[in-house]
């Protein structure tokens, strides 16, 4: 149907146009999607064999839908994708406040114009994108925002009694009228809210204030919520969750590879960050390790959840932390490090919610002991880990590397050493490179460095060495020895059998 042909509502009967539920419209053209094999929810990653055949189901059964899942979990971001289930344009009655159909008028002013000039009714074609109203709960929010009051300057100006649909100012679900409406943070509604949304979702009319009025609207609903909200800060009361026909449990990534996926998708990198910082994929693996990590700590309450946000945002800042140090050192480009992970703290803090236990250790330093347990888990990704070598009773190939540590030696591995200082200093250490060539043969150049530094991390996890922190960097040295050496301050005092040795 070529729209730009079509003015009026003759025009609009001529070419055989016929209206069509909102409901409707999403299920035959989500059809049409399968048939051609083609995927509406590009970009949503990780839910293709659990929430995405749920929510076809649901639409293709014309529910109202409630995204049901912790924090970062992508609901708001796929109900926004909803919008590609709509028809690219359909045609209202030109001016209509509630985007009237001129096969079937809603609005009395709609009503009005179609009684005035008939088959010349003017209309002009609303696209799919404007069809989308979205609306975060809050506990300001009232029954006027959404559904409407009485307009008393209207009243007066049109000398118009209170009980004149024409004086009425709707809200926002009557003006998402032929749309999809997205209530965010459902539980954060006040209670008498979520009450007035019951004749909408079960009869779909409305009632302003003690007026008669009905209106059958035709709005495709859905809702968010966290599991949280409904014992923290509120709950979806009884009735309303009845009348919500479907409801989709959202979940986090399932594998690394997923959440790595996830993350280099939404990461916002600077072009200048893509071509002058070179990242490794063990950092990559890092990052999303870090947030598995949180979802399984005993510091972090698992029901509040550890948002995807967390791996994006420390991803961000962990390319950052390697571009400050290239533009300190005046330096062209460089390669990530193991020691830039402690860039991405404060990206850890502000996204963890902790528990008692949490709080008296602080949330910086929960943010080490995760970061700490990423890389011990990661260690036998690469090497050995001690713990398999005295199973076996093969002799260590660390020894050498902790002897020299043994003898007094120290490593002050410093934040913003330039590339050749950086190489410099671990290839100083004897047997370092050794033991990387050994088990990584085939790994050269700035990847072997970095499992050379990786490897100082992984030993110092497993308390064969001492990884202590000092202005500007980081201090690994024989563990004994510190153990016996007075610390400078709480926060650089380790213990072989406490989770402190993660402070850096």
């Amino acid at each position: 149907m070529n729209i730009n042909s079509i003015n009026t509502l003759g025009e609009l009967k001529q070419n055989g146009y016929k209206s069509k539920s909102i409901k409707d419209e999403l299920r035959d053209n989500l059809i049409n999607f399968l048939k051609d094999n083609k995927n509406p929810f590009e970009g949503i990653i990780g839910f293709e064999d659990t929430v995405i055949p749920d929510l076809q189901t649901a639409v293709l059964s014309r529910h109202d839908i409630l995204f049901l899942g912790l924090r970062g979990q992508a609901k708001t971001k796929i109900a926004r994708l909803m919008i590609n289930l709509l028809d690219e344009y359909i045609p209202v009655v030109e001016d209509s406040e509630l985007n009237d159909d001129p096969l079937n008028p809603l609005s009395v002013y709609a009503k009005e114009i179609l009684r005035r000039d008939g088959e010349q009714t003017k209309i002009s074609w609303l696209h799919r994108s404007e069809r989308y109203t979205e609306k975060l709960a809050t506990p300001d929010v009232s029954v006027a925002d959404l559904i409407g009051d009485v307009d008393p300057i209207k009243a007066a100006t049109l000398k118009l009694p209170y009980s004149d649909e024409r004086v009425i100012h709707f809200g926002l679900i009557p003006r998402s009228h032929r749309g999809i409406f997205v209530i965010n943070e459902l539980p954060d509604l006040q209670a008498r809210i979520q009450v007035a949304l019951f004749n909408i979702l079960q009869e779909s009319d409305i009632q302003i204030r003690g007026f008669k009025l009905r209106l059958p609207l035709d709005i495709q609903f859905i809702f968010t919520a966290n599991p949280e909200d409904y014992t923290n800060r509120g709950s979806i009361v009884t009735p309303l969750k009845d009348r919500i026909d479907s409801q989709i449990l959202t979940h986090y990534p399932k594998s690394i590879e997923v959440s790595k996926r996830i993350t280099q998708q939404e990461a916002r990198l600077t072009e200048e960050q893509k071509q002058k910082i070179t990242p490794d994929e063990i950092l990559h693996d890092l990052v999303e390790q870090i947030a598995f990590e949180a979802r399984g700590s005993e510091y972090i309450d698992a029901k509040s959840g550890v948002s995807a946000r967390l791996s994006i945002s420390a991803y961000e800042n962990l390319i950052s932390t390697a571009e400050r140090r290239r533009i300190l050192n005046n330096e062209k480009e460089t390669h990530l490090r193991v020691s830039d992970l402690y860039g991405v703290i404060p990206s850890i803090t502000g996204k963890i919610e902790l528990v008692y236990e949490g709080e008296q250790e602080g949330p910086a330093k929960v943010a080490q002991i995760l970061i700490g347990k990423a890389i011990r888990n990661n260690f036998m990704k690469f090497f050995p880990t001690p713990d398999s070598l005295k199973k076996t009773q093969q002799p260590s190939p660390y020894q050498p590397i902790i002897d020299w540590f043994k003898k007094g030696n120290k490593t002050d591995l410093m934040i913003n050493l330039t590339d050749i200082d950086y190489k410099e200093l671990l290839q100083k250490i004897p047997q370092l490179e050794s033991v990387v060539k050994k088990f990584q043969p085939s790994v050269n150049g700035n990847s072997r460095m970095l499992l050379m530094e990786f490897l100082l991390f992984g030993l110092s996890e497993y308390s064969l060495l001492s990884r202590t922190k000092i202005e500007d960097g980081i201090q690994f040295r024989d563990m004994l020895s510190s153990m016996f050496t007075m610390p400078e301050s709480d926060e650089d005092f380790e213990d072989e059998d406490d989770e402190s040795q993660y402070n850096i």
